[in-house]
């Protein structure tokens, strides 16, 4: 009986977290905004206060909803579904690689296998401001060492621009991992053998292909980016794949 019970509450529970979700999302509600406190959700939601708990704990910890206490306090939105989807992500993958579960190479080709056409849909969905965002970034960069903070900065905004310009929400959320995780463990590793002059050619490259609305060359251009880096990594491993 006991564990039957338990059943249908986490079962109540995933459904609250369910409605909770669709709730955020036709709302078009954004971090930050307050869903309202415990109570008013039990009664909101029809659903018992321990049920309700056990489906914001579920939300918490996907990074969707965070709870404060206290004067003003209450249940708001702490992310929105693709931001904690990317943060589920980026941390399952900064897991794996602390723990040596996949290597820096591995990494490398999955950016390449989503970066690639990321590129191509930039370049078809580009518009004027894509342009200057891009060359903004390149200008930014100029002048700084590859493993300065500035040029690193410039470089994940560079890529950023292409990603959000793709329009593809899903590939986006699936994508911020190769700047959260992948990149600054780049950085740390070949940060050294890293060629600025090299990279800025490319990302030009990049950007020239994109202003053009030339989705092959810009996947091109990608590619090339990426095996470089690749082509690095590998090097200091001693060619090991």
């Amino acid at each position: 009986m006991t564990q039957r019970f338990a059943s249908e509450r986490r079962d109540a529970s995933e459904q609250v977290a369910f409605e909770i979700r669709r709730y955020v999302s036709t709302r078009g509600l954004h971090p930050g905004d307050r869903l309202g406190t415990e109570q008013e959700l039990a009664a909101e939601f029809g659903v018992s206060r321990p049920t309700l708990r056990e489906g914001l704990r579920l939300l918490a910890g996907s990074h969707l909803i965070r709870a404060t206490q206290g004067p003003g306090g209450g249940i708001f939105v702490e992310s929105t579904q693709n931001e904690g989807m990317s943060r589920n992500v980026s941390e399952s993958i900064a897991s794996m690689l602390e723990t040596d579960s996949v290597s820096l190479h591995e990494l490398l080709d999955a950016r390449v296998y989503l970066e690639v056409p990321l590129a191509g849909l930039a370049a078809q969905n580009a518009t004027d401001e894509t342009t200057a965002e891009l060359r903004e970034a390149i200008a930014a960069a100029e002048g700084n060492h590859p493993a300065a903070e500035a040029f690193r900065a410039a470089d994940a905004r560079f890529h950023r621009v292409i990603a959000t310009t793709a329009r593809n929400e899903l590939l986006r959320a699936f994508t911020s991992w190769t700047l959260d995780v992948l990149q600054p463990s780049l950085i740390d590793t070949i940060g050294g053998s890293i060629d600025g002059a090299v990279i800025l050619r490319q990302h030009g490259e990049i950007e020239r292909a994109i202003r053009l609305r030339q989705p092959a060359a810009a996947q091109r251009a990608m590619r090339r980016h990426l095996e470089y880096l690749r082509e690095l990594v590998d090097a200091l491993n001693g060619g090991e794949t």
